[in-house]
């Protein structure tokens, strides 16, 4: 019987255990230089596997990426840097037809993939042109003189008309147009502006956003500009600690706009407005009490004095 180790035992005992189940949908094959690279930060690692598992042709700047994931942008600059010197994302610039420069991404599933790539196409050089050899310096000879022509049986020559054509010209392309601008989307506005208290309501949101955030510092004119986006969540039924707290939520590290970014989410986050609440009759107050002359026990009666039911029926049925 061979000697087991306990400290072997110890780890198949206490170590990962893994139960794993058949992916045949959404799954990504990973290799493990790149989860388990010594150097790589876990930043840079958990990015790396992410880019891997988006489709071709998904937009992976540091803005698109920010907007996906809970990391600030400065460290997804640092992460993509540290891909790149590791061999797992390559970057080149490259220019397209209309001038404009953009950035191409690649990404690989291991360093040695970036060996595969195709190179870049080299445009040959133009041809030099050829000059033809000089002829050699010969003597020439003596003139012969030529036959005088018989002028009876001399004929006029016509010389040979060639046409010639015009050269053509290359239909010369028109320069592609150049893409317009992205409308600008129009801040949201109350249906009814005319309310001065909910008015001065936005207006003393806005600013108080510094004292939740120093980062969501806003200026004089952005808060008269953005104050009836704020009307329009109000009039809504947000109260002043939602929207305080839908401006503050998850906030880059450093915001290079913050009017912009509030002005942002003001228009995409804008709630929907809230059905009507059934209406409800109106309270009615019941009859006060009284006392009965008869019994002196108390009853509700719209007037002072009376009798009760028990002494109305028995005076009844007395008469």
């Amino acid at each position: 019987m061979a000697f087991q180790h306990p400290s072997a035992l110890a780890r198949a005992a206490y170590g990962v255990q893994h139960r794993n189940v058949r992916l045949t949908r959404r799954f990504t094959i990973l290799s493990n230089d790149l989860v388990q690279h010594p150097e790589l930060s876990m930043n840079a690692r958990g990015l790396g596997a992410y880019i891997q598992s988006l489709p071709a042709g998904s937009p992976i700047g540091i803005k698109d990426l920010a907007g996906e994931l809970p990391l600030g942008e400065v460290c997804i600059a640092s992460a993509l840097r540290e891909l790149e010197e590791r061999g797992f994302l390559g970057r080149s610039r490259e220019r397209l037809p209309n001038g404009q420069l953009v950035t191409r991404t690649v990404s690989h599933n291991h360093p040695s993939a970036a060996e595969l790539a195709p190179a870049a196409p080299r445009t040959p050089p133009p041809p030099r042109p050829v000059t033809p050899p000089e002829p050699a310096l010969k003597h020439d000879p003596e003139p012969v003189p030529a036959p005088e022509p018989d002028p009876a049986s001399e004929e006029p020559e016509t010389a040979p008309t060639t046409p010639v054509e015009a050269p053509s010209e290359a239909p010369v392309e028109p320069p592609a147009p150049a893409p317009a601008p992205a409308p600008a989307v129009a801040l949201p506005a109350p249906v009814h502006p005319d309310n001065p208290a909910r008015r001065q309501l936005a207006v003393e949101l806005l600013p108080e956003l510094r004292r939740a955030d120093p980062r969501l510092l806003l200026g004089e004119r952005d808060v008269q500009r953005l104050a009836g986006a704020v009307e329009a969540w109000l009039e809504r039924g947000a109260t002043h600690q939602a929207i305080t707290a839908a401006l503050c939520a998850n906030l880059p590290e450093h915001p290079r706009n913050p009017a912009g970014l509030v002005a942002h989410r003001l228009t995409v986050q804008l709630p929907p407005p809230l059905a009507a609440l059934p209406h409800r009759a109106p309270f009615v107050a019941p009859d006060p009490f009284t006392s009965c002359e008869t019994c002196d026990r108390a009853f509700r009666s719209p007037t002072r004095g009376g009798h009760c039911k028990d002494c109305k029926d028995g005076g009844a049925r007395a008469a």
